[in-house]
């Protein structure tokens, strides 16, 4: 059974044609990839799956519905701009973005000293992301959704 199902997904950025017609489906367990050459569409379709863009045509489907944004929190999304505000403290980065997404400041703090302890950067607390590799970086921007996607098991 298809969890995500997209079809005749089009759109367009003034004279560029981005995305013409594109139809696929993903089963429930199954990693799916999107390959193809730079500008082939396909950071417009994950920005489009995640309702950052809205297509111009097409439909998306979620586990059998049209998709929502409360669907959204099963849906891990990682691009590679990672979105990190370069100078605010790591916790205050992790606190910020955890009461955005409902919770209260004591079970963020009790969440983030947990993330960070088990990615083993318990030490990057008060420092500010600007102050890491880009390798690193990519772990913070890993636990930056767990408080977005709130279902992190690893």
């Amino acid at each position: 059974m298809a969890i995500l199902k997209i079809e005749n997904i089009s759109k367009r950025f003034f004279e560029k044609q981005a995305l013409n017609d594109v139809s696929l489906a993903v089963n429930s367990g199954e990693i799916y990839g999107l390959l193809g050459p730079n500008g082939a569409g396909k950071t417009t379709l994950i920005r489009i799956i995640n309702q950052i863009l809205m297509p111009d045509s097409g439909t998306i489907f979620f586990d059998d519905e049209p998709i929502k944004q409360r669907h959204l929190v099963q849906i891990g999304y990682l691009p590679e701009e990672r979105g990190l505000y370069r100078s605010m403290r790591v916790f205050q980065q992790l606190l910020f973005l955890a009461q955005l997404r409902g919770l209260s400041k004591s079970e963020a703090t009790v969440q983030i000293e947990y993330w960070l302890a088990k990615f083993d950067i318990a030490d990057w607390k008060k420092s500010a992301s600007r102050n890491y590799p880009k390798g690193w970086l990519r772990k913070f921007s890993l636990l930056v959704r767990c408080f977005i996607i709130r279902n992190c098991s690893f």
